[in-house]
């Protein structure tokens, strides 16, 4: 489901509410210290598990999803970027999962180029991002693709491609800049 409300950051459905979330996020070209390469960062010598494959039938199973999902709700986008960009290299880039992925990816990348001040970025990379959840939606057969509503991402990201955005937003500051949040349709009971 994807809210049309801009919710205030604690607002955000979090998917994983033990996850502590960055106290900054990374917007290149900007003061903040690199997160891995910096000894600063907030991820600075943190070695990172190398995710599964993620599995579309078991979405709900994958931390490195769910945490994908809460750090681009609360304005992380470079962190989402990130998370997603490392399912995807794990998942089959080629393969529809790594496709669906691949759509995530581009979405989060246009909320860094918000933050960079690049509107041809953000609808370069937004506008990408709903012709790969259309192609998803048309391969798979499906609407709803990994607990998420894929006619519903295609129109929040070709809506963010199209957004006029503030030029003035705080470097490191995880606000968010698109109008609407992604919230899986329906958890499993587990």
């Amino acid at each position: 489901m994807i809210s049309e409300v801009l919710p205030k950051k604690d607002d955000a459905p979090r998917l994983l509410p033990n996850a502590v979330l960055p106290p900054y996020t990374y917007v290149p070209g900007t003061k903040t210290p690199h997160p891995i390469r910096h000894p600063e960062g907030h991820s600075h010598g943190r070695k990172g598990r190398t995710p599964q494959a993620m599995d579309p039938d078991v979405w709900h199973e994958n931390r490195n999803f769910l945490l994908a999902i809460d750090l681009f709700n609360y304005g992380y986008y470079w962190e989402a970027h990130e998370e997603w960009e490392r399912l995807w290299r794990a998942s089959n880039p080629e393969s529809l999962i790594g496709r669906f992925l691949k759509g995530l990816v581009k979405l989060a990348a246009a909320g860094v180029k918000v933050r960079e001040k690049s509107i041809h970025g953000v609808r370069r990379h937004a506008a990408s991002a709903g012709e790969v959840f259309a192609d998803v939606a048309a391969e798979s057969g499906q609407d709803i693709y990994c607990g998420l509503r894929l006619t519903h991402l295609q129109f929040a990201a070709d809506r963010a491609a199209q957004l006029p955005y503030q030029n003035k937003l705080k470097a490191g500051d995880p606000i968010k800049v698109f109008p609407f949040v992604i919230e899986p349709e329906q958890m499993p009971l587990v």
